[in-house]
């Protein structure tokens, strides 16, 4: 049922990639292209909660600018839409206060396994060295808007923003394109603008492909 939005979606993406590449101009030339896939999750050893479960595939479209450099690091500014499609149901019905309108409803529906959407478009920084010849260290952290097609427990329906910290690996295969594996720590919460807002904490590994257009 969610194929036709999410194509439309990585297609709109997609054609604004390829329109800035058209107008590019000074320091913000697109410097190359990419894919991300993330899978995450909210139980490992850093969290660790037995209210829930929360899981998550990430898919991003990335386009890398150049912004010069700092000491020995490259600085590189990252646009990147993307779709998560998480999986996400409530263990502990207690959550969930007898105190709150509607509670055995409430409590139904949580904890009920659900399947939601969340779009978004994230911004991040990143700081690149090479380590030995064709494998980089990469730093990267990240902030973005998005919206959430699904509400649970414990984050509304509708506007959120995302926060992302990654580190990993780069490795050039080819002149023109590289491989990236690392992993990242990220939170999904609204900033208090709607209720709940408890938001989920979580930690994955990822993967990308890159290439290089100059």
């Amino acid at each position: 049922m969610y194929k036709k939005p999410i194509l439309f979606f990585l297609i709109l993406a997609l054609t604004y990639t390829l329109n800035a590449q058209e107008k590019k101009k000074g320091i913000l030339n697109i410097k190359k292209v990419g894919f991300l896939y993330n899978n995450v999750n909210a139980k490992n050893f850093v969290f660790e909660d037995k209210d829930y479960k929360y899981s998550s595939n990430i898919l991003k479209l990335q386009a890398f600018y150049d912004l010069g450099k700092w000491k020995s690091f490259d600085i590189e500014l990252i646009v990147q839409p993307e779709i998560q499609v998480i999986k996400h149901q409530l263990l502990n019905e207690q959550f969930v206060l007898p105190s709150e309108n509607n509670y055995q409803d409430l409590r139904l529906e949580f904890t009920t396994p659900k399947t939601m959407h969340l779009y978004a478009f994230e911004l991040g920084f990143a700081l690149k060295r090479e380590i030995i010849k064709n494998l980089d260290f990469k730093a990267t952290i990240g902030l973005g808007l998005a919206t959430i097609d699904t509400r649970t427990e414990r984050l509304a329906k509708g506007f959120t923003f995302i926060e992302n910290g990654s580190l990993g690996f780069s490795y050039k295969t080819t002149k023109k394109t590289s491989l990236y594996l690392g992993s990242n720590i990220g939170h999904v919460s609204n900033f208090d603008t709607k209720t709940p807002n408890n938001g989920y904490s979580f930690l994955g590994l990822e993967i990308g492909v890159y290439y290089l257009l100059k």
